[in-house]
């Protein structure tokens, strides 16, 4: 084999599994199982504390920055709600996957008009608030239909 040969086989594998590995963290998010939680963490590059309650967990991960990433997971392991504040906004698209693209065209403007605004989406199965300014953003985003029993809306503040 050639040199030019081995180096054309060594790209296309290293392309290959960084595919591949791309492909394994854009799987996490809202609505997904607890293995998106640690997907999310590495994502974000934080650290991470669970804390059980009667009828959820919530897993707080501190990003870099000082911002604090919850979500929230039912006894089998759904995560069924995220909630975000901090200095900055936090990778929405990872947090939120599938479930981004609703965001986004809940929040579309006409063409060449651009309004400052909060985020919001209020369907019967997805709940998204945003607020705050420069150095201080907040949010919740809510799956109601995979709510845990017990669970209350004031849970999430």
């Amino acid at each position: 084999m050639t040199l030019q040969f081995r180096l054309m086989n060594a790209v296309g594998l290293a392309l290959c599994i960084g595919c591949s590995t791309y492909a394994a963290t854009a799987h996490a998010a809202l609505g997904a199982a607890y293995s998106s939680v640690e997907t999310d963490r590495i994502h974000l590059s934080a650290k991470i504390k669970s804390t059980a309650a009667a009828t959820y967990t919530a897993h707080a991960l501190t990003l870099a920055n000082g911002g604090v990433v919850t979500e929230l997971t039912r006894p089998d392991g759904m995560v069924f709600a995220v909630t975000w504040r901090g200095p900055g906004r936090p990778d929405l698209r990872q947090l939120l996957g599938s479930h981004f693209d609703t965001l986004q065209a809940d929040n579309a403007t006409r063409v060449g008009r651009r309004i400052r605004r909060p985020m919001v989406v209020n369907r019967a199965d997805f709940i998204v608030q945003t607020g705050g300014h420069s150095g201080a953003f907040w949010g919740v985003a809510l799956l109601p239909q995979m709510e845990p029993a017990g669970f209350s809306a004031n849970d999430l503040k």
